[in-house]
């Protein structure tokens, strides 16, 4: 992160989101105190008022791109950093607004606002990555805190941050998590769902909902044969990819694989 004297900088931005990601990081509390006599808040307007121009070491962002503007915006954003990291299911997948993807936006328009024509906005919500290059991504919605944490530190110290790539199954193993699939019947998205949230889900019982989004090379054809061996209709299993990351490339192509032709009677 730069070989000066001065103390790196560190900036967040927010786009079309919730904000839930950005309150992932102050809810770190004692672990930023650690970091905050080694880096430099320039730029995060959910935490302070006060605005340093860049350019920046680090930019943390979170949020889809869903307006021109947001297209403009991003583009300066991603000048102005050494480093870019998108956090969070909307930066990294489009997020659930990227259900708009699927459908007539301005069919939307006209239903949810009573002034639609004063409302401008694009057809999809795309994930940043889809308009500038992103140095590292955080998935999660939100994201984990522990992941952020890591990337934060191994930046400050100039390493590359173990992210992991594999699946919540290795999770749950490692949690020493009952399948739930196995043992309860669960419709569970664990072997396609990239790891970091820590099994939570399965572990009180409950199937993974693919908040992490997609692991590298998912299975889905295996993955639709689980899904309809728990009872799970082909419109259920759509459904259950076109949620927090709806417009994750590899979700959609799942959500494509589970309406195969029709299975065998009694077949699984």
């Amino acid at each position: 992160m730069g070989t000066d004297a001065a103390m790196p900088t560190l900036a967040v931005w927010k786009f079309a989101s919730c904000d839930g990601c950005q309150l992932s990081l102050l809810d770190c509390e004692d672990e930023l105190l650690a970091v905050a006599d080694r880096v430099r808040i320039a730029h995060f307007l959910e935490a302070s008022r006060q605005v340093e121009p860049g350019p920046y070491d680090v930019s943390l962002v979170e949020g889809s791109i869903t307006t021109a503007d947001d297209v403009a915006r991003i583009h300066r954003v991603r000048e102005m950093s050494r480093t870019l990291v998108t956090i969070g299911a909307c930066a990294t997948a489009g997020g659930v607004q990227a259900l708009r993807n699927f459908a007539d936006v301005d069919e939307f328009r006209s239903v949810v606002y009573a002034r639609p024509e004063y409302v401008s906005t694009l057809a999809t919500s795309t994930p940043i990555a889809a308009h500038v290059d992103v140095d590292y991504e955080l998935h999660g919605c939100p994201i984990d805190r522990r992941q952020l944490l890591e990337v934060i530190t191994a930046l400050l110290v100039g390493r590359r941050p173990n992210i992991p790539a594999h699946s919540v199954c290795f999770e749950c193993k490692q949690r020493g998590n009952v399948c739930v699939v196995v043992a309860h019947g669960t419709p569970c998205l664990g072997p396609v769902t990239h790891a970091g949230c820590g099994a939570i889900c399965p572990a009180y019982q409950r199937g993974c909902y693919g908040c992490f989004g997609p692991m590298e090379t998912p299975n889905g054809t295996a993955q639709a044969g689980l899904l309809r061996a728990t009872g799970m209709s082909e419109a259920d299993m759509v459904r259950a990819y076109r949620t927090y990351n709806a417009g994750a490339p590899a979700f959609i192509e799942l959500s494509r694989i589970t309406v195969g032709p029709p299975q065998p009677e009694g077949s699984t």
